[in-house]
């Protein structure tokens, strides 16, 4: 498996935190993601621009790493 790497180039792996860097809204809903969000126990994918989460109130959510830092 490829390395996958964070916006700030931080390596990640499988149950890290990251923090947004920015707004996202999730597309199918109504949410935004705030800047600053924690997320923990991320999941890579097969994707290294990509990484599964939980958030608060989206379940089973594919972020690209270019809007995440390690926390």
């Amino acid at each position: 498996m490829t390395d996958v790497r964070d916006s700030n180039g931080a390596k990640l792996s499988d149950g890290d935190s990251v923090t947004l860097i920015k707004d996202l809204k999730v597309k199918g809903t109504s949410v935004t993601l705030k800047r600053g969000t924690l997320i923990k126990n991320i999941r890579l994918t097969d994707d290294e621009d990509q990484i599964e989460c939980n958030a608060e109130k989206v379940k089973g959510l594919v972020l690209r790493t270019e809007f995440l830092k390690k926390a």
